[in-house]
């Protein structure tokens, strides 16, 4: 069961994975919840890349052109 919006609820898995979920031993719950917290990350990270796209590029522009400000203090 899954806990959505104060309420209870079914989430479906496909019965195979489910058997070899069970016969690994995994705990299922902790897996759907590090797989969901993955997703969300990895959702959250796009949508960051798409928002600040432009800041981004213009900031690869800026040391395409200029270089790393303060290299020549780089002692790589």
């Amino acid at each position: 069961m899954v806990q959505t919006s104060g309420r209870r609820g079914d989430v479906p898995i496909d019965r195979r994975l489910l058997a070899e979920a069970n016969d690994l031993k995994l705990d299922v719950t902790r897996a759907a919840e590090d797989g969901i917290a993955r997703a969300i990350r990895a959702e959250k990270e796009r949508l960051w890349r798409i928002e600040n796209a432009e800041a981004i590029a213009a900031s690869n522009d800026y040391l395409e052109r200029h270089g790393l400000p303060l290299a020549k203090y780089r002692l790589f």
